[in-house]
């Protein structure tokens, strides 16, 4: 278990990541990070758009359905 303070940054709040969990989440500064939150109230950091699976959802539905005016488009 890592502890992490939070501190002050102005008028805002914020936590120091320490570089163990940066790379672990292989993220960098000014790169962003989602705050999602779990069916039981936690919390789950992640370097990952969450709204990113569904839209790749709509994705692959229309390909689907339109694969073959996809395949002349194509060539």
């Amino acid at each position: 278990m890592i502890e992490l303070k939070v501190r002050r940054f102005g008028n805002s709040l914020g936590v120091v990541l320490p570089k163990e969990v940066t790379n672990r989440l292989r993220t960098a500064d000014g790169q962003p990070l989602y705050l999602t939150e779990a069916p039981d109230g936690s919390y789950r950091l992640t370097p990952y758009d969450p709204s990113f699976e569904a839209k790749m959802s709509k994705v692959e539905d229309i390909s689907a359905r339109y694969r073959n005016t996809l395949q002349v488009l194509a060539k």
